[in-house]
């Protein structure tokens, strides 16, 4: 399937999932996590979930990055020039939704990219090789692009790996690893 089909394919069963399933297999990832050798690095970027698009809550991650005293980077997005601009996730950091519903911090002590050791992906789709769907507008792609080559990037999906994606391009970033609540898949 291309990139479009898998982007409707899987919104549509997103919004088939009801809260439960949500909260509960959020929760599965989040343990599957653990069972990662990525904890012994310093910072971690992990997105802010968008309820209304039905997304992993990440609220269980970010209980783990505290409980394991990491530095937490989060981002606002420039939706003229595609770019994330990160931050650390402090006490004092105020979050607020923007005009799509993604919650955002409004500033900070801005993180370098190159500091970054890990990120959690969100997206759509990924493939059994490592290739990513997420909403096509690039941010993503953009962002990882600028990280060092050795970050370590994790997808996190409520459905398991379509066998291939059509289109993929040189751009679009492969994952190192994807987990769902079922599984963990290494690329």
């Amino acid at each position: 399937m291309t990139k479009a089909e898998l982007r409707i394919k899987y919104k549509d069963l997103r919004k088939g999932l009801s809260n439960d399933d949500i909260e509960t297999q959020s929760l599965d990832i989040a343990n599957r996590l653990l069972e990662l050798d990525i904890w012994n690095k310093s910072y971690y970027h992990l997105f802010l979930s968008i309820i209304e698009h039905k997304e992993i809550q990440t609220e269980f991650i970010l209980h783990i990055l505290h409980a394991k005293d990491k530095d937490i980077i989060i981002s606002k997005s420039n939706f003229k020039t595609q770019e994330l601009t990160n931050y650390l996730l402090t006490d004092n950091t105020v979050i607020k939704k923007n005009t799509w519903g993604i919650p955002e911090p409004i500033d900070g002590i801005e993180v370098n990219n190159s500091k970054i050791d890990v990120v959690f992906i969100p997206l759509l789709a990924f493939s059994e090789h490592g290739d990513r769907v997420g909403y096509g507008k690039g941010f993503y792609d953009k962002f990882l692009s600028q990280c060092q080559p050795e970050t370590l990037k994790v997808g996190l999906s409520f459905f398991e790996a379509e066998a291939c994606i059509e289109g993929i391009t040189e751009r679009d970033v492969k994952l190192n690893y994807c987990v769902t609540p079922k599984n963990i898949y290494k690329f």
